[in-house]
């Protein structure tokens, strides 16, 4: 079955729990105060739960069952220790309220700094990566994987701290108390121990199991629900319906495998505490007709027995929670330590003024090994030059472009800006240097004008220049509010067309010197692409111009007409030229005609 973008496979192991626990403390660091003040509430806490029975074992021992002091010392005595114990119920609960907001303002701040740093990691790593990585697997690591984190600091760390404190406490206070009755007891540590171990790592793995299949489950979601007019449009809704129908059972069979687990674990453990309480009323009320034990000592053994085994029922679950997060912990930190293939120049050579002269000089490329997309391609492109590159679908066109922006780097050959190769660029002075409007355009929630704008800081009065010297001022005169109009989700929709009259001024906002069309007339209206025809003629001048077309009407007006078929450069020349050889160029022009 698919995984839906979501696989722990080859997840587990590659990093140690040390290096882990060393990288996720570097990023706690900061906080170190916090955690030592949590830990000391811990302290607090435990000694006022351990205090608790004790007091009790002081008001029955010293008040109620003593038959040498008045009634009143006795009254007076019990109310003394009640109040003390309800204080410390109040202390308990004032520490436990504060070490909660600690541990959830650590643990949120921590996860908030691993998040913007793994975000911050993404934004710079190359489309190989992502290629290679669904983004269902991405939005996991950013959203579920750092979650589990969150619950380790908040729910686990310093509480796995008290309650193992309070587990010696315990026993500690029961040798103290009476040796004997303890040493019977203690028979029943290593067996809570032992199956406790056991059930947490079985949990671990269903555990895992059922993350693993609610990944799936949720990355199916949002694979139908964002194709939800592709499956309408082909009838595939039964199908997918069989599809969730199956994952959420899977979900179904896995969560009741963990329920049945912890369903045993628990009785399991709530038998272990009744036994040992009836060994201590068996064993202990010996004790106390023998007056070899008083009666408060035999309540406040049962007291603290009850809080010795609350602690084991809940190390199971913990301990699956700790496990999770390692699980997270190691995929987090294994894309931190992904390293972008396409890497800035540690000394970027700076282009003092762009001329526009471009040459891709004998470029082999291909996305996967031993399959090879670009053949020893060699082209120049003169300053102010157009040229127009054309050919079948799978011809290596894009491929081109993506090389010239360094999406990708080239297995083989060199392409040069100015006689520089762009590999000794800075990545953001060359995406500066060359504007692309690609077919597919990117719409921000937010007004026309911060669209165009984007990052580049230019001024009202340079978009409206640009506007109105393409001719685009037309599109925006229509809108209800011109530039201030809110466009994407919750806004105006944009016409495919209106979208591609956007992408084109957005790239005439940062003015490039070389300027490149990938399909960008491909799928507007006629009015739109009259527009943009405009705006093409008036921006080409003066600038190099690389286009990817299909339309005869964008082609034509291109200086030099390059066609490509497999890979490989198989005709150059002017539109004439091209149709005088009756050759490959000749075909697409006469299918083009015959398309229209």
């Amino acid at each position: 079955m698919r995984d839906y973008g979501y696989s722990e496979k080859g997840q587990q192991g590659s990093l140690s729990d040390f290096h882990l626990w060393k990288r996720i403390l570097q990023f706690s660091a900061p906080y170190w105060l916090g955690l030592t003040f949590a830990v000391c509430i811990s302290i607090l806490i435990t000694w006022a739960t351990l205090t608790l029975p004790y007091l009790v074992q002081t008001a029955i021992d010293n008040y109620i069952t003593a038959s040498l002091i008045s009634t009143d010392e006795r009254i007076a005595g019990l109310t003394r220790t009640t109040m003390l114990y309800g204080f410390l119920i109040f202390g308990v609960f004032l520490a436990s309220f504060c070490q909660i907001l600690v541990l959830e303002w650590v643990g949120q701040s921590v996860m908030h700094t691993v998040r913007q740093r793994l975000f911050h990691h993404l934004l710079h790593l190359d489309l190989v990566f992502f290629n290679s990585n669904p983004t269902g697997r991405l939005v996991t690591r950013l959203t579920n994987d750092i979650q589990n984190m969150n619950e380790m600091f908040t729910s686990v760390i310093v509480t796995l701290f008290n309650d193992l404190l309070r587990l010696a406490g315990i026993l500690v206070l029961l040798f103290w108390m009476n040796p004997r009755l303890a040493a019977v007891l203690s028979l029943f540590v290593p067996l809570a121990l032992l199956i406790t171990i056991f059930f947490a790592r079985l949990a671990r793995e269903r555990f895992r199991a059922i993350r693993t299949q609610l990944a799936k489950l949720n990355s199916f979601l949002s694979e139908t629900l964002s194709g939800i007019s592709i499956i309408q449009l082909f009838g595939r809704q039964e199908t997918n319906r069989l599809t969730f129908e199956d994952l959420s059972e899977g979900y179904l069979q896995k969560t009741l495998r963990q329920i049945k687990l912890f369903g045993t674990f628990m009785p399991l453990t709530e038998f272990m505490s009744s036994a040992a309480i009836a060994v201590i009323l068996w064993y202990g009320g010996g004790e106390v007709l023998q007056q070899r034990l008083t009666l408060g000592e035999l309540v406040a053994f049962i007291s603290y027995m009850r809080l010795f085994f609350q602690p084991l029922r809940e190390l199971a679950q913990k301990y699956s929670v700790v496990q999770s997060a390692m699980a997270s912990a190691e995929r987090i930190f294994q894309l931190l330590d992904t390293k972008s293939v396409i890497t800035q120049p540690s000394q970027p050579a700076r282009l003092k003024k762009t001329e526009g002269k471009l040459e891709f000089d004998n470029l082999c490329f291909g996305y996967e090994k031993n399959s090879p997309i670009l053949r020893n391609v060699s082209l120049s492109l003169f300053p102010g030059q157009t040229v127009a590159l054309v050919g079948t679908t799978g011809s290596g066109k894009t491929t081109i472009v993506n090389l010239l922006l360094r999406f990708y780097d080239p297995q083989a050959g060199t392409i040069r800006i100015d006689d520089t190769d762009i590999g000794t660029l800075d990545l953001q002075e060359l995406r500066t240097i060359v504007g692309v409007i690609l077919q597919d355009v990117f719409i921000l929630q937010d007004t026309l004008f911060a669209n165009i704008v984007m990052d580049t800081g230019c001024s009202r009065e340079q978009i409206q220049a640009i506007l109105d010297q393409t001719g685009m001022n037309r599109f925006v005169d229509r809108l209800p509010s011109g530039l201030d109009t809110i466009i994407g989700d919750g806004g105006m929709e944009l016409s495919t067309g209106e979208k591609q009259l956007l992408s084109f001024a957005r790239v005439l906002c940062r003015n490039p010197a070389i300027l490149v069309l990938d399909e960008a007339t491909a799928a507007i209206d006629t009015e739109s692409e009259n527009i943009l025809e405009q705006a093409i003629a008036d921006s080409f001048k003066g600038r190099t111009s690389l286009v990817i077309a299909h339309r005869l009407s964008t082609i034509k007006r291109a200086d030099h007409i390059v066609v490509m078929a497999h890979g490989k450069i198989i005709e150059q020349g002017s539109h004439e030229e091209l149709l005088k050889r009756d050759g490959h160029y000749a075909l697409l022009v006469a299918m083009d005609l015959q398309n229209e």
